[in-house]
């Protein structure tokens, strides 16, 4: 399933994104946003697997105002990838994936409501937009920005802190326990905060790290990455459902 390219219209010039359509054609839409390697070999492979269960699907280059479409893989991956970060702007990501839901809301291929699916940088980006737009849905993997959304940790981080109740769409949160990056003190934490929200499925993984659902990166977790699609597949089906309307939040 080939992507094709097309183009954002931002205040700040055209983003660059892909976009999957499904065997049918048309079907609910699903703004993908990127990890910290920018759209790579692994976000492709979710787009596609996404637009096999019936979704159109955009994932935007959120680097593009740095120039980079993704970083090459290799053993300086994660320290170029964490370097872009570091140069990135949070607000002005926050402002092109808002841009990025509204296009593909507006396509014409686009029926029976939009949802968000993000990972890691793209996780919590996918919440900091769910509390700024009116999704349908949104899954967040191990949103790295998460816990200073919430406010949880740091009080100077470059974002804007939301409450919980922000996000009004039927949300999914996937973590990993033994993540080196989100220690398990803030990834219950991020739990206490969302969990006790009616709209909310929040699934732990006890022996899974970051990015455990990446298999290009060392941290992969098999058992947790199958499991965890597994979820959001069934997830998707019942809470943003192909060839009906989405369904109310709960």
């Amino acid at each position: 399933m080939e992507s094709t390219r097309v183009t954002i219209t931002t205040p700040d010039g055209d983003m660059p994104a892909h976009l999957w359509l499904p065997e049918s054609g048309s079907g609910p839409g699903i703004l993908l946003l990127q990890e910290i390697f920018g759209v790579s070999r692994y976000i492709e492979q979710r787009a596609r697997d996404l637009a096999s269960l019936g979704y159109v699907v955009l994932a935007p280059e959120l680097f593009w105002r740095l120039g980079v479409s993704s970083v090459e893989e290799g053993p300086d991956a994660l320290e170029q990838a964490l370097a872009l970060l570091q140069r990135a702007d949070w607000q002005a990501a926050v402002r092109d994936s808002l841009d990025a839901l509204e296009q593909i809301r507006s396509r014409s291929e686009v029926v029976g409501g939009v949802g968000i699916v993000g990972f890691c940088f793209g996780g919590g980006l996918g919440f900091s937009v769910a509390a700024e737009s009116s999704p349908d849905v949104l899954v967040s993997y191990y949103g790295s920005a998460l816990p200073d959304i919430l406010g949880l940790v740091d009080p100077d981080a470059p974002v804007t802190v939301v409450e919980p109740e922000a996000v009004t769409a039927p949300s999914l949160h996937h973590f990993g326990l033994a993540d080196q990056f989100l220690t398990p003190v803030v990834v219950e934490q991020v739990r206490d905060a969302l969990e006790p929200l009616e709209h909310v499925t929040f699934h732990a993984y006890a022996t899974a790290d970051h990015a455990f659902d990446n298999p290009d990166f060392f941290l992969h977790d098999a058992d947790a990455s199958r499991l965890a699609w597994e979820r959001t597949a069934a997830w998707l089906a019942e809470n943003l459902p192909v060839g009906g309307a989405s369904a109310p939040a709960q």
